[in-house]
């Protein structure tokens, strides 16, 4: 990996305090350059005074006798000028003439005298001023003689600089010792600096991941920062956000369960008709096995009579209940389950004087992905708004389609359309604010959807009205596929 990628997701806690230990790093390292740069000038400065003064004296000291070519005056002259008290002192001394032979040495033993010079010696003294070496540890000075504006000869002095370089080692540890001490303490302080600042963000990002997993809490008055009076502010907001948000879910909530008990209410007059009807055959039934009971085919006749009669009371209820109790219905749906909200909608339907085309495959698989109790809530709500949107003597589809890959509900009316803002709620969720009291049943649909992991689709019907599709997809197949 990308060690900047690496370090760009790195905690902010750490990359901050890190990025100021990289910049403290460049900036001592920058002052130390700039701290031994300075510090080699001035002790160059310092040793070319104290070589200037020597070769001053010696020079004077030696030009006549080096016009005369006098070795043993010279050598007197350096020994005799040789300074004895100061830190930095001359280790070797030499004198030559215009041809650069060695007139006299302090050293005779290393430079003999009216010999030559040799190069690798007098390669060492570069330009007129002194230059150090420091793994001699020695500066090197030249100094021409003149006499009466001739070159007569040259001097070169060689001095023991360990007491400078000792100087700059102990300058550099000691700026490397404080550039240290400083950065870390900086480093530290940076670190706990950044952590105290994004403390409050990190605290309001919990929060933000946990409301986004869908378990929204409120940040709690003992995590609020005591000084800061924008983290505060940042607090305030989020929980009145989450409040929100709350009792928007629970109005959602409630007015769901009041548009379905009010879907009931429209339901209950029709229901109830449904079931007077057979409680007047099984009266008829009744009276009629009183009075001629002895008579054994009016008997088994009227007994057949009440018992259809009590079946289809028992359908209508059943249907009521399963509806109206989606938790007794987590099995998965069944064929009977979308037969049975035919019973539901008929006294709609008988009302508007309005037919139900119903079509289903002979079988239903058992996909536990499918639960009976939402889907029909959900069937049930198109069903209805079918029902309404239609004229009166008008139509409504209703048909299953089933494949390996989905569960397709389908229910068309021969309504004016539907209008913009309800086909946002089921297509998209949006738009129409359940509490607005408008769309409620649509919008439970979506709710559903989203819950099934459904797709909603509306769109024209085949001759007109509207045509909405709801579209449970198989994940059982799905998970088997990719096994």
């Amino acid at each position: 990996m990308n060690p900047a990628v690496h370090f760009r997701r790195l905690p902010s806690a750490i990359r901050v305090p890190v990025l100021v230990v990289v910049l403290m790093v460049i900036i001592s390292a920058v002052i130390s350059e700039r701290v031994l740069d300075q510090l080699s000038k001035t002790q160059a400065t310092y040793l070319q005074g104290l070589a200037s003064a020597y070769l001053d004296g010696l020079v004077a000291s030696v030009t006549p006798s080096v016009l005369r070519e006098d070795s043993w005056e010279i050598f007197d002259s350096i020994e005799r000028l040789r300074p004895t008290t100061d830190d930095i002192l001359p280790s070797e001394t030499v004198v030559t003439d215009r041809n650069d032979i060695v007139l006299a040495s302090s050293n005779p033993r290393t430079r003999e005298t009216l010999r030559p010079l040799d190069a690798a010696f007098s390669g060492k003294f570069a330009g007129p001023g002194v230059s150090i070496d420091p793994e001699t540890r020695s500066g090197y000075v030249r100094r021409a003689i003149i006499y009466q504006n001739m070159h007569v000869g040259s001097i070169y002095a060689v001095f023991d600089v360990t007491s400078l370089l000792k100087e700059r080692r102990r300058i550099l540890a000691t700026l490397l010792a404080t550039n240290s001490l400083v950065t870390a303490l900086l480093g530290f302080v940076g670190f706990m600096t950044v952590r105290r600042m994004i403390r409050p963000m990190q605290v309001l990002e919990t929060h933000l991941v946990e409301a986004a997993g869908g378990s929204a809490t409120l940040i709690g008055e003992q995590e609020f920062p005591s000084a800061d009076g924008e983290a505060a502010s940042v607090y305030r907001a989020y929980n009145a956000l989450v409040n929100s948000e709350t009792e928007r879910q629970k109005l959602s909530r409630q007015l769901a369960e009041e548009e379905k008990l009010a879907s009931l209410g429209r339901l209950a007059s029709g229901m109830a008709h449904e079931i007077n009807n057979p409680l007047g055959g099984l009266m008829n039934a009744v009276d009629t096995l009183r009075r001629h009971g002895e008579n054994r085919n009016v008997r088994e006749k009227s007994i057949e009579l009440i018992q259809r009669g009590l079946l289809g009371i028992r359908e209508v209820v059943e249907a009521a209940l399963a509806t109206y109790r989606p938790d007794r219905l987590s099995r998965p749906v069944e064929g009977s389950d979308f037969s049975d909200l035919k019973l539901l909608v008929r006294p709609e339907l008988r009302r508007r004087q309005q037919a139900l085309d119903f079509r289903m495959p002979g079988e239903l698989p058992a996909r536990p992905e499918w639960p009976a109790g939402p889907i029909r809530q959900a069937v049930l709500n198109l069903l209805l708004n079918a029902v309404a949107a239609s004229p009166e003597g008008g139509r409504i589809g209703y048909t299953i389609t089933v494949t390996d890959r989905h569960l397709q509900i389908t229910v068309t009316d021969e309504g004016e359309g539907m209008p913009e803002a309800a086909r946002r709620i089921l297509e998209q969720g949006t738009s129409a604010d359940p509490a607005e009291g408008e769309g409620l049943g649509l919008w439970i649909v979506r709710e559903i959807a989203n819950d099934l992991d459904a797709r909603v689709r509306v769109s024209a019907g085949a001759r007109r009205g509207t045509e909405v599709q709801l579209t449970l997809p198989c994940r059982t197949n799905e998970v088997s596929h990719a096994a």
